[in-house]
């Protein structure tokens, strides 16, 4: 450890947060050679370290936690007494939005504070959460010259895509804000020990704000395709054949693909640079009409499944068997992440609308307890959640729902029964559902049975 110091001045370092940012972070830091120390003051994600298992699917991460736990690379704690002196301080704690949509601070105050008690002269501390423009000028910094003692502060957002994270980390182009340049140096020398390519920008500013553009940019962008999708529900044609059609062989266009926008990111982003535009006197009307578009998608899909099956001759008030499939905020790269997912709100409307029904939850990543937590009845199989249903809704994009023999499956539904497809999977009229199933998908409401 002493020659790797001699070479790598910054190579024990403290992570405040093991959420998922904080744990594939700190597991690649050791496993490209520091010495990582993370606190969590959550129990239940430590009783899962203590097994050397993460709190959460990620492809890699189980394997590679457990080799660097055993290599002594990776050690966590609940206390702030065990932390080792360091060179580096990471905060990686959450930042929610509160019950009136603001986003919370608190957690950043705290982990500062800790690091502020803690660390010595000379420390890098670095702001990795999803932060309101600002915050590392005036909320960490202030309480870190509280210390008295030198230090240097980088703003250095996390980048990966849930599902990749334990590959992108080596592979993506890490933001560096900083406003000095041997801060900016120091911090690209420490990230290039993970990846190939570093960012400098000179504001911490800039570097918050990036993230929360670069995560907006993707919101508004789905928002319009769902937006497409609306209308073509409103004349009758198909979303896919416009957004395919429009975009073959012509370089202008490339419409996203309809579907429920959610996650831990998408969900809460936006909202963070709406507020942080609102301090400087900017209102960002795009931005929040785009996630009110995406926001308000599940009543109006919602209203339009009871407006079919209620056609069909369904009484609202039976106890019908209604299953949902696909549970975590994304299918594709997998994950079993339930944070902002849309599934949720999609479930809260349907059981406002069908009070007495049964509800069964379906996800091949999310675990029985975690689908009873959801509200759920879990099915232990994919036939299980077809068997006698009256409605199937597929929520999310999973790779193995695209190989659903959706006819077949049909058979054991109900009659009159409906599958309602967010993500478009399957063609409709080419469809041979059975027993007068409908197959009707966002952005495409004229049905196959």
């Amino acid at each position: 450890m002493k020659e790797v110091n001699k070479i790598f001045p910054d190579s024990v370092v403290s992570i405040l947060g093991l959420g998922y940012v904080g744990l594939t972070l700190g597991v690649a830091m050791a496993d490209a050679g520091f010495k990582v120390h993370g606190v969590e003051v959550r129990d239940t994600i430590l009783d899962s370290l203590q097994k050397s298992k993460a709190h959460f699917w990620e492809q890699d991460l189980d394997e590679t936690l457990k080799k660097v736990v055993e290599s002594g690379n990776f050690s966590f704690s609940k206390s702030y007494d065990a932390v080792p002196p360091s060179d580096v301080y990471i905060i990686t704690v959450g930042t929610p939005l509160d019950d009136s949509g603001q986003v919370r601070l608190d957690m950043i105050q705290n982990a500062t504070h800790q690091i502020a008690e803690n660390f010595k002269h000379g420390a890098l501390v670095i702001l990795r959460s999803t932060v309101r423009i600002g915050t590392a000028r005036k909320v960490v910094k202030p309480i870190l010259d509280m210390k008295g003692i030198y230090y240097e502060l980088a703003v250095c957002p996390e980048r990966t895509l849930e599902g990749n994270a334990m590959n992108e980390l080596r592979q993506l182009p890490q933001i560096i804000g900083a406003e000095t340049e041997s801060t900016l140096f120091r911090a690209s020398h420490l990230f290039s020990r993970l990846t190939p390519t570093t960012v400098r920008v000179d504001k911490w500013e800039t570097a918050e704000l990036i993230k929360l553009v670069d995560n907006t940019y993707r919101d508004v962008t789905f928002s319009f395709a769902n937006e497409v999708a609306r209308i073509c529900d409103a004349i009758g044609v198909s979303s896919a054949q416009v957004i395919q059609a429009g975009k073959l062989g012509y370089p202008r266009t490339n419409v996203a693909w309809p579907g429920p926008v959610g996650g831990p990111c998408l969900e809460k982003d936006p909202h963070i640079l709406s507020q942080s535009a609102e301090m400087y006197g900017v209102n960002l009307d795009v931005t929040v009409a785009s996630r009110r578009v995406n926001e308000r998608q599940p009543i109006e899909t919602v209203e339009s499944i009871v407006k079919f099956l209620v056609a069909k001759g369904i009484n609202r008030n039976e106890v019908l068997k209604i299953s949902i499939l696909g549970l975590a905020f994304k299918g594709v790269p997998a994950t079993n992440d339930l944070r902002g997912t849309v599934a949720k709100s999609i479930m809260t409307c349907l059981k406002q609308s069908f009070p007495h029904s049964r509800f069964i939850g379906f996800d091949p990543h999310v675990s029985d307890q975690d689908i009873l937590d959801f509200g759920l009845e879990p099915a232990k199989s994919i036939e299980e959640a077809f068997d006698c249903s009256n409605l199937v809704v597929i929520a999310n994009n999973n790779e193995q729902f695209k190989s659903l023999k959706i006819d077949s499956l049909s058979s054991s539904m109900r009659p009159m029964a409906l599958v309602y497809d967010y993500w478009g999977l399957f063609v409709g009229k080419n469809l041979a559902m059975q027993n007068k199933v409908a197959y009707m998908a966002l952005g495409n409401q004229t049905y196959s049975s």
